[in-house]
Parts: structure tokens; C-alpha cells; sequence
């Protein structure tokens, strides 16, 4: 007859019940045989049923986030930054685009008027403008973002120095596609880009995302002028003659003011920024020279300086560090990374000596 496994289970218990029977018995008949010797007692011993832990320690989780911003995103695509000279005289207010830039850098240049390098990857809008002419302190800001660069032209040297840098050029003199003359404003401040168009033109080296150009808090509320700095409703900025821009501090972000009047761009709204960085630069003679024989000026943007950042209506007095051309601007206080709140960041890079600002 054949057992079922269960029955030979059973058997193999009585089997051993039996065998434990017989051993007992023969211990006993051993102890009653006279013999003075003890009869041993049997040591069991019983190892602890423990199942090691095999799974290696969780990875720490690290945000995918937007690297010009550092707001939250399911994933970076892979494309680059683009930076594009934007003017900034009355004619060419209200300017198109730079509420979709990801950072917006303002310069003096000559004749002591400001202009804008607006960078963009988060959003690439169809209009941004009006665009006008390189100058020399714009490979100093935006080589280490590794960027298509747009301009609407420049003098012969500055062609041939954006040519030896690490940029890809795109000239709406050289004739690039995605920038045009708009009728509704007079030449020159009616050039305009359509970044979708732009970034078409994409060569294999500047294809990829750009490396990140700040530090960024997990939100606003640990950033470090939020977390640390000076309760501040005003920054009033002195940065030439002709620029004296302002940043008022409104519920979720800073309002932008050229002079007494307000900032607005082409859809009617007014320019804001989530980070307003205040950095102070020297300005140096760019060996260029505008009509008439007037210098054009460049900046001296590596080493270490003074610095303001403004976050959540708070600001803090930093230093900026910046190694070489192509590394980027980095914020420290008393040696240790400053971060930014999420979001978009204006940079104002203000000369040293003449520019100053006042907070209130």
C-alpha cells in the first residue's frame, strides 16, 4: 500500500517516538545496574531561527528638478538653455518673454543703459524681444550654461570672439531662422526669436540640458536669505545714471520697477522673480569701442565679491564665487552654499564703486 505524505509524515513521528523510547529505557536499565558513575545529563542546544536581512539600505530619493530653477519635474528633457540679448530702453518696453525665462541677468553697458540676457529651458516661448546686440560681458555670464546664444548682431571683434567661444551662436544678421522684424515697432527694437523655432538649430554639442547654475532649496520656506535673512519690503538699486530699477516685495514674489513706473511685459503684467541676486562686479574697458568712440564696457566675473540674494521678503548679505569662465556663479556664506527658493531668479550685476543699493 502506498503512503500518502501525510502518512509517512506521521510514520517518521512514530518512528522517532520509538527510537527516543528504546534510548530512554536503555539509560535506565544502565543506572539501575549498579555502576557508581552519574549518568550524564544530554546538552541540547537550539540555534535562534533568524532570517538575516538581505535588502541593502534604501538609495536616498534625489527631486528631478528643472535645472535653471529647481522647481519640481517629472523629467528633464533634453534640450538646451538658450540665452538671448533682450534691450532695455524705454523704446523697447514692454519687452515679450522674460516672464518665462528661468534667470534674467542685467548689465550696464555703454552710454550707461541696462540691458537683459535672458535664459530659458523650463518654457520656450514663441516671442521674446525685442533682441538686440551681443556685448563682450555676455560670454562671461552665460558660457558655463553651454547655451545657444541669440543677438541680433555685433561689431566685427565681438562676431569673432563669440565664434572662439564655447556658445553656439544664432545671428539674426547671419540670417538664423527664428528671429524676425516685427511691424509693429520701429528698427532696431523689432527683432524677436521664437524659441521653438531656435532651438531647432541645436548642433551636437549643445543639445543636452543644462548643468545646474545655483543651489535651490526644497522650497521657499528653507531657503537661506527666507530662513535667515533681514525682513526687507524694498531694493532700490543705483546701477547707472539711466538704470535705477527697483524690487518690491508682494505676498509670493518680488515686483519689478524701472525708476518710479512699474515693469510690465507685452501681455500687461507686471515682471516678477521668485530671487532677486544683487552682485557686485568691476567694471573694466573691453577694448571695443560703440559709435562716436564710446567704451564699451565688460565686467570682471571670476574670483569672489559682494554679493545680496532676496528671497520671500527677506535678504541676506553673501559673497559670489566664481572659479573660472566656465564654472558657474556660486552663493556662499561664511564658506557654505547659499540656496535659492524654487523658481525663477534675476541677477543684477551691479558695477562696483558707482552702483550701490538701499534696502527699506
Amino acid at each position: 500500500m502506498q503512503l500518502t505524505a501525510h502518512s509517512a509524515a506521521r510514520a517518521s513521528v512514530r518512528g522517532s517516538l520509538a527510537f527516543v523510547t528504546v534510548a530512554a529505557l536503555a539509560l535506565g536499565l544502565t543506572a539501575c545496574s549498579g555502576s557508581d558513575d552519574p549518568v550524564p545529563t544530554p546538552t541540547v542546544t537550539v540555534d535562534p531561527n533568524i532570517d538575516a536581512d538581505k535588502n541593502a539600505a534604501p538609495e536616498p530619493v534625489v527631486p528631478i528638478v528643472w535645472p535653471l530653477t529647481g522647481v519640481a519635474v517629472e523629467e528633464v528633457p533634453a534640450r538646451p538653455a538658450i540665452a538671448v540679448k533682450v534691450e532695455n530702453t524705454a523704446a523697447a518696453r514692454p519687452q515679450s518673454g522674460l516672464e518665462d525665462a528661468d534667470i534674467v541677468w542685467e548689465t550696464i553697458v555703454e552710454y550707461e543703459v541696462s540691458r537683459f540676457i535672458a535664459v530659458f529651458n523650463s518654457s520656450l516661448p514663441q516671442e521674446v524681444g525685442p533682441v538686440r546686440s551681443a556685448r563682450p560681458v555676455d560670454l562671461r555670464v552665460v558660457t558655463p550654461a553651454n547655451p545657444l546664444f541669440v543677438f541680433s548682431g555685433a561689431q566685427k571683434k565681438m562676431v569673432q570672439r563669440i565664434a572662439k567661444s564655447d556658445v553656439q551662436a544664432i545671428s539674426h544678421d547671419a540670417g538664423a531662422a527664428g528671429l524676425s522684424r516685427s511691424s509693429a515697432r520701429r528698427a532696431p527694437h523689432n527683432v524677436y526669436a521664437n524659441l521653438e523655432t531656435i532651438i531647432k538649430a541645436a548642433d551636437a554639442e549643445h543639445s543636452a540640458a543644462p548643468a545646474q547654475q545655483f543651489t535651490y532649496a526644497a522650497d521657499a520656506a528653507t531657503a537661506s536669505a527666507a530662513a535667515t535673512g533681514t525682513d526687507t519690503k524694498t531694493i532700490s538699486l543705483n546701477m547707472s545714471a539711466a538704470a535705477k530699477p527697483s524690487w518690491q516685495w508682494s505676498k509670493d514674489a518680488w515686483k519689478r520697477s524701472e525708476g518710479s513706473a512699474k515693469a510690465m511685459n507685452a501681455k500687461g503684467d507686471q515682471l516678477q522673480a521668485v530671487n532677486v541676486v544683487v552682485i557686485e562686479v568691476e567694471q573694466i574697458d573691453s577694448g571695443l569701442n560703440a559709435q562716436g568712440g564710446t567704451m564699451v564696457p565688460d565686467n570682471v566675473l571670476e574670483g569672489r565679491g559682494k554679493a545680496l540674494v532676496a528671497t520671500g521678503g527677506k535678504t541676506l548679505e553673501v559673497e559670489w564665487v566664481k572659479k573660472d569662465k566656465k564654472s558657474p556663479l556660486t552663493l556662499e556664506k561664511d564658506g557654505q552654499p547659499i540656496n535659492l527658493a524654487p523658481g525663477n531668479t534675476w541677477v543684477e550685476l551691479m558695477p562696483k564703486g558707482t552702483g550701490s543699493y538701499k534696502l527699506s
